[in-house]
C-alpha cells in the first residue's frame, strides 16, 4: 500500500473511533438518531457533489445513481443495526465484534460458496479472529450475560452488514467508476430519504435528540462520512484486501475508548481481545 492510501486509512480509523464513541453516547432515538446524523451528512455533502459533478470531466452515469442507492440500502440497514447495538451493549464488545466479523465471514465465504482453500496464515488469522471474539464475549458477571449476549449479536450483525457495504462500494468506485464524493454524498441523501418515514412517525422523539444531542448528531454526521470518503479514495489508490484490513486499527481504539472514556467494566480484558482480532484481520490480509 502507497504511504498516502496508508495515511488516509489510519486517519479514517481515528475518526472512526471517534463518532462511534459519539454515537453510543446516544441512548435512546434508533433509526430516528441515524436519521437525524445521515440527513446531517446529507446536507454537508449536497453542494460539494454539486461542485463535484461541475468540476469532474465525466458525465455523470445512471449506473451512479444505481450504485449509490444500493449503498444506501446497505447503510441503512448498517447504521440501524449499529444504534440498536449501542443501545443494549457495551462499546467494547459491539464495535471490535462488528469491526472483526467481516474479513471472518468473507474467509468463510470463500470456503463455504467459492471453494477456495485459504493458506496457512488465512486459517490462522480466522482462528485467531475467533478467539478475540471469544475473549471479547465471554466471562465477566452472570448479571451482565443477557446484555453481553445482545451486544455480541448485534455486534455480528453489524459486521456482516459492513461485509456487505465494503463489497459493494469497492465495485463501486472502481469497477464502475463512480466518483467517491458524488458516491457518498448521493447516498447519504437516499439514505435520509429512506429513514425519514420513521423519523416523520415521532417528530416530538426527533426533537427531543436534536435538542438533547446536537453534539453527538454533527460529529457522526461530519466524522462518518469524512472517516468513509477517506477510505474510498484509498480503495482507488489500494486493493481493498489492504485497505480493508488496515482501517481496522479503529478496533483498538474503540476499545481504548471504552476503557478510559467510558470506564466500562471488563474493558481491559476486552482491548485484549481487540488487539487478537486485528492480529487475525492483519493475517488473513497478508495471506
Amino acid at each position: 500500500m502507497n504511504t498516502t492510501a496508508l495515511s488516509f486509512v489510519l486517519i479514517a480509523a481515528v475518526v472512526h473511533a471517534g463518532w462511534n464513541l459519539a454515537a453510543k453516547r446516544v441512548t435512546f432515538g434508533g433509526p430516528r438518531f441515524v436519521w437525524l446524523y445521515y440527513t446531517v451528512s446529507a446536507v454537508v455533502l449536497l453542494p460539494v457533489v454539486i461542485t463535484a459533478l461541475l468540476v469532474e470531466n465525466e458525465r455523470p452515469q445512471w449506473t451512479w445513481l444505481l450504485a449509490a442507492g444500493v449503498t444506501a440500502v446497505l447503510h441503512v440497514a448498517y447504521g440501524t443495526v449499529l444504534q440498536r447495538g449501542y443501545a443494549v451493549g457495551d462499546l467494547s464488545i459491539v464495535y471490535p465484534l462488528a469491526r472483526g466479523t467481516g474479513p471472518l465471514l468473507s474467509v468463510l465465504a470463500a470456503v463455504l460458496v467459492l471453494h477456495e482453500h485459504p493458506g496457512v496464515l488465512g486459517l490462522i488469522g480466522a482462528f485467531l479472529v475467533v478467539a478475540g471474539v471469544l475473549v471479547i464475549s465471554l466471562g465477566g458477571s452472570k448479571a451482565d450475560v443477557k446484555a453481553r449476549r445482545a451486544g455480541v449479536f448485534y455486534g455480528v450483525l453489524t459486521g456482516a452488514t459492513i461485509a456487505a457495504y465494503t463489497l459493494w462500494d469497492a465495485h463501486s468506485v472502481t469497477t464502475l467508476a463512480v466518483p467517491p464524493l458524488v458516491y457518498f454524498g448521493c447516498g447519504a441523501l437516499v439514505q435520509s430519504v429512506l429513514l425519514a418515514p420513521a423519523a416523520l412517525r415521532d417528530r416530538a422523539e426527533v426533537a427531543k435528540l436534536w435538542r438533547e444531542h446536537r453534539k453527538e448528531t454533527l460529529i457522526v454526521g461530519i466524522a462518518s462520512p469524512a472517516a468513509y470518503l477517506l477510505v474510498l479514495y484509498a480503495l482507488r489508490m489500494a486493493p481493498v484486501s489492504l485497505v480493508a484490513p488496515a482501517r481496522e486499527l479503529s478496533i483498538v481504539l474503540g476499545g481504548l475508548a471504552a476503557w478510559f472514556v467510558l470506564g466500562e467494566r471488563n474493558a481491559a480484558r476486552r482491548l485484549v481481545g481487540s488487539l487478537v482480532v486485528l492480529a487475525g484481520i492483519v493475517a488473513i490480509a497478508v495471506a
